[in-house]
């Protein structure tokens, strides 16, 4: 029924019901949406993960079945494809998870949607395995070039979606800063033909690749490339055929046509078209290939070579898929999955990962239709764990457990995935059932392998300086935290941060105090200081709201806004009288009109009681400290609090 399941990093300004409502700054949150082919109103579903017994249902006034679904890069906004053709470009509301409204909305009448994208934006980040020891964050992780599809004046990316249908069409829209929307569409080659299953991938120089099938493992993987430019105020389209691909398993004797049809297609990461995943089935089995396209020389008679100068200096190369490695028999394969974390798969890289036995990023997920999921590793396709699933109880072994790969099947249960998706850091796998039961489960970093407790530590921490550095919410690795590890996380993440220069310091300044909160909720230990961390984000959401009310008297002012003079002085001159302080500032920065103030009438009321309140129970703190072993505010602190209000 739940064919189509998407997860997504959804960015939000002032979240009000997200994952994480502690966090005051901008930051992501996973979300889930899917959709049920038995419903015949077509109602997208979205789920939190922090909270999924929540279901927020979205009537999108689709006429047939929604087949396609695509989060864009921050997650705030999604679009929905269906089999006639429709597009609909869903924007979320005023930052609420439960609220959502159609903004924009394209069309090729009467061509279903295969495959669906938003244009690439520009940003890719390359995490380094080799440098996790490293003490700076742009070592580990790092800005990788990588051009935008399409960009305005200036460079800035332009937004905009892209989509192949059955017919062989692919279309694009475009757009543009005023709001209006450019739509175009082109054939994918000269001859048109069906196109069953297909992919979309980026490429470093700014060009789209479509990966298309027709579904039939006899007939040839065609590949596309597809440059999308605006001339004259109009959106223009060029396609160029590129190598194409024959299965290994047809041309196997003994497999020629025991797999007829293609039932999965997949390029192993968004931003590498050369690297595609092939899935072929039959009604009981299904066989795995991955290939790799690589540029191979092309041989010349050694008579031309030595007439012509050119060529003996330089042999020409010409592009060639070459098969990587391919699975045996496998069981129906119902959904794969793939990884999300951007860890480079250079023979260094995976070197270093498997002396670390640092495993997330590395496997890929296969759900059988007997109810089990394999991981295997994304090039060589060996097993790195199994999941064996469960009729009876939404609870299993899970995956990379040894226990589970030793003990053997005593039968299929009838419950098995049609949809399956990788959480950000991989640690995390949610899938939806055949019977639409939504299921969570974790994925060992180590798939099950015994590991030194500092080594795992040294793998969580990696991935929390990864979440913090990128934004995606952390709670797939909280599912990995032990009691006992939550002290040590803390204080070494708190470490490394300090390591950082001053400006990364201040943009991770929230985020680092957000994730530190969520990893003491996880002891009864540091509750209390978890407490501590939450009233420190709540008191920065209001420091950064009463500073964005100050504007600057001219427009040609020093860096600092005056929020920021006013802290800088409040923290350098201990003097109590407010009149000395100000003397050193610009009273007229610091005038509000009538109606911003009455509308923070009771918010500035609450911090006035609040600075009461502290300064007021600064005589008792020593003694409460004294008999009582729980992490308060010291004085230095709260003196720093009241002085800053």
């Amino acid at each position: 029924r739940h064919t189509h399941l998407h997860t997504a990093a959804a960015q939000t300004q002032s979240p009000t019901r997200t994952c994480r409502t502690d966090t005051p700054a901008s930051y992501r949150t996973s979300l889930i949406v899917f959709v049920c082919f038995s419903d015949v109103s077509h109602m997208i579903h979205i789920i939190d993960t922090e909270h999924p017994w929540d279901v927020y249902s979205i009537n999108s006034t689709h006429s047939e079945v929604i087949s396609c679904l695509e989060w864009d890069q921050s997650g705030s906004k999604l679009l929905s494809a269906d089999g006639d053709g429709q597009i609909k470009c869903w924007s979320m509301s005023d930052h609420l998870v439960n609220s959502w409204e159609s903004v924009l909305s394209s069309s090729v009448d009467g061509d279903p949607i295969v495959a669906l994208s938003w244009l690439h934006n520009g940003v890719k980040l390359a995490l380094h395995v080799e440098m996790s020891g490293s003490t700076n964050f742009g070592e580990k992780f790092s800005r990788v070039k990588f051009s935008p599809s399409l960009t305005l004046f200036g460079g800035k990316p332009m937004e905009g979606w892209l989509a192949v249908t059955v017919s062989g069409l692919v279309t694009v829209s475009l757009l543009k800063p005023g709001g209006a929307l450019l739509t175009a569409s082109e054939s994918l080659c000269r001859l048109r033909g069906r196109v069953a299953l297909a992919d979309i991938a980026f490429t470093g120089g700014g060009n789209i690749v479509v990966a298309a099938t027709d579904g039939s493992s006899s007939s040839p993987v065609q590949f596309y490339k597809v440059v999308v430019s605006v001339v004259s105020e109009k959106c223009r389209i060029d396609t160029e055929l590129l190598p194409s691909l024959f299965l290994r398993c047809t041309t196997d004797p003994l497999r020629r046509e025991k797999y007829p049809a293609v039932t999965h297609l997949k390029f192993l990461t968004r931003e590498n078209s050369e690297q595609v995943l092939l899935c072929a089935s039959n009604q009981s089995g299904s066989i795995v290939e991955c290939w790799s396209l690589r540029k191979e020389g092309l041989p010349v008679n050694n008579i031309f070579q030595h007439r012509s100068p050119v060529v003996g200096e330089k042999q020409p190369t010409i592009l060639k898929w070459r098969i990587l490695t391919t699975t045996n028999d496998l069981e129906r394969v119902s959904a794969v999955a793939l990884p999300k974390l951007p860890i480079s798969i250079s023979n260094t890289d995976l070197k270093v990962a498997s002396d670390t036995k640092f495993c997330p990023g590395l496997g890929l997920a296969l759900a059988f239709h007997d109810g089990s999921i394999q991981i295997l590793h994304r090039l060589s396709l060996h097993t790195m764990g199994v999941f064996y699933g469960s009729s009876t109880s939404s609870s299993g072994q899970r995956p990379g457990d040894e226990s589970a790969i030793k003990r053997q099947r005593t039968g299929g249960p009838a419950l098995h995935f049609k949809a399956l998706q990788f959480s950000w850091t991989s640690l995390a796998l949610a899938g939806v059932d055949n019977h639409g039961k939504l299921h969570m489960l974790r994925v060992s970093p180590s798939m099950g392998q015994v590991l030194e407790m500092n080594t795992t530590l040294r793998h969580l921490l990696f991935l929390l300086e990864y979440c913090m550095v990128t934004g995606y919410d952390w709670w797939d690795v909280l599912l990995h935290v032990q009691p006992t590890m939550v002290h040590n996380l803390v204080e070494k993440l708190h470490e490394e941060y300090m390591r950082q220069n001053q400006a990364l310091q201040q943009v991770l300044a929230t985020r680092i105090v957000a994730v530190k909160a969520s990893l003491c909720k996880l002891s009864t230990a540091t509750a209390a200081r978890a407490c501590d961390f939450h009233a420190k984000l709540l008191l920065i959401a209001i420091s950064s709201t009463l500073k964005s009310l100050l504007r600057p008297h001219v427009l040609n002012t020093p860096d600092k806004s005056p929020g920021d003079r006013l802290t800088e002085i409040c923290a350098k001159n201990s003097d109590t009288d407010i009149d000395k302080v100000m003397i050193n500032l610009k009273t007229e920065e610091f005038v509000l009109d009538g109606p911003p103030l009455q509308s923070l009438q009771q918010l500035i009321q609450w911090v006035g009681d609040f600075v009461l309140y502290l300064l007021a129970n600064l005589p008792n703190q020593v003694s409460q400290r004294e008999h009582s072993d729980k992490f308060r505010l010291t004085e230095e602190q709260k003196l720093e609090h009241a002085q800053h209000w």
